[in-house]
């Protein structure tokens, strides 16, 4: 009898709990997304991109240097230095999975890393065509990112707890995005 009592015991308390649950997700919602433009990074891709080839079922690896650029905006402004590079892979729809890491050099002489994921694609004839280094309009394709950053300065300690989005395009020698941080 008491091992009975005790199940039922805590078989109310268990959809007690269950209904409390239920309440809450009916009556609180998640906090809206709003963006804070970051700045307008201009990446400079010049030096040649090493071809691995199909390195895995996913795809074709590529790495393409990052040699230098500059950003400029609000919150942020420097330069890129040369030491980075987009370990980029393409599946076989010509999906390009973008995954870049580089450091700035902000105006004050602060480092900060920075990775970016995302996703570059849109139709083959129009894909040629950046791969060609012709300007495209970049409504014509999808070019995202997210960001994240990593920083020892005090002053820029934010950002190690930021995440940014960004829209992208492919200008011959160059990537320019426009950042935004999620607040």
């Amino acid at each position: 009898m008491k091992k009975l009592f005790l199940l039922l015991a805590a078989l109310t308390l268990s959809f007690q709990a269950h209904a409390a649950s239920d309440a809450d997700n009916t009556t609180l919602v998640p906090p809206q997304p709003k963006l804070a433009f970051l700045a307008r990074f201009s990446v400079d891709l010049v030096a040649p991109i090493w071809e691995l080839g199909k390195t895995s079922d996913l795809g074709r690896r590529r790495i393409i240097p990052i040699t230098g650029g500059s950003f400029k905006g609000p919150l942020l402004n420097g330069e890129i230095l040369n030491n980075g590079a987009d370990w980029q892979t393409v599946t076989a729809d010509g999906l390009a999975i973008i995954d870049t890491r580089y450091l700035l050099k902000l105006d004050d002489g602060e480092l900060v890393y920075l990775q970016t994921r995302g996703v570059r694609y849109g139709p083959p004839e129009v894909m040629a065509e950046v791969a060609q280094g012709k300007p495209v309009d970049p409504a014509r394709y999808t070019f995202r990112l997210f960001m994240t950053f990593e920083t020892a300065s005090k002053k820029y300690d934010w950002l190690n707890r930021a995440m940014g989005v960004g829209y992208a395009m492919r200008l011959g020698n160059a990537v320019v995005y426009d950042a935004y941080l999620l607040n």
